[in-house]
């Protein structure tokens, strides 16, 4: 293992933070998980909930309706029933069937696929259009399924980021969303969204953080200055 090496600006810092959830948690080749539709819809699901139950609720709703078209005309009761063991069930469904019909109606068919190869911007524009997506659903999609430069903050990269001070809590995750994307070279958004998040899971977590078993600890703002007063790095 290497030796841990003093940073002393914010591009510094990224590199070396990177470098070490890589000996963490190892390299991370971007792959896509699922195509644009099925990574919406299953982003949707994913808010205010957790992964197991996100996954739950997108393998449930998928068996119930293998087609998406077969969903559009469906009653909202019915696209309920499968994903309510995700949590806000009524509003989700209501967000993905008109999501759907609009793409249908604008497009003449169910497809995101053509977000993969139009201008970044439009893409972007597009996707946060439809109620209910947000910067966090839009760069999901737009990374996982495209890989495009798009760098998505949840829960875990925002207490994470915000722990290394990275970020501030001021303006919340909207705001760390624009200054981690500007921060991070684009090449680093994927593997260190995975590994960052992973990192929030399983070390930084939300309540009782495993701090002295974090590689990342000299860099830490949280840990250097909240819970020792000591003078840590934030940018």
């Amino acid at each position: 293992m290497r030796g841990r090496t003093a940073v002393s600006n914010a591009g510094s810092k990224i590199l070396e933070i990177d470098r070490r959830l890589v000996e963490m948690y190892g390299p991370k080749p971007w792959s896509p998980r699922y195509n644009p539709l099925d990574e919406f819809v299953y982003t949707i699901l994913s808010q205010n909930t957790t992964d197991v139950n996100s996954l739950r609720a997108f393998e449930r709703l998928r068996q119930k309706f293998p087609r998406w078209d077969d969903l559009i005309d469906a009653p909202l009761p019915e696209i309920e029933e499968p994903i309510s063991v995700g949590g806000l069930s009524e509003v989700k469904a209501v967000w993905i069937r008109d999501a759907l019909k609009r793409i249908k109606e604008e497009h003449g068919k169910l497809s995101l696929d053509f977000i993969c190869t139009m201008d970044l911007q439009e893409a972007w524009d597009y996707l946060i259009s439809f109620k209910g997506v947000g910067a966090k659903t839009a760069a999901i999609v737009l990374l996982f399924s495209c890989g495009r430069p798009a760098f998505p903050v949840d829960t875990h990269v925002y207490r994470v980021s915000w722990r290394l001070g990275l970020v501030e809590q001021k303006g919340g995750p909207e705001r760390a969303h624009r200054l981690l994307q500007e921060m991070i070279p684009t090449e680093l958004y994927y593997q260190m969204h995975i590994n960052t998040v992973l990192h929030g899971r399983q070390t930084c977590r939300a309540r009782n953080p495993l701090c002295s078993k974090c590689l990342l600890r000299d860099l830490c703002w949280y840990y250097l200055e909240v819970l020792h007063g000591e003078a840590g790095s934030r940018y």
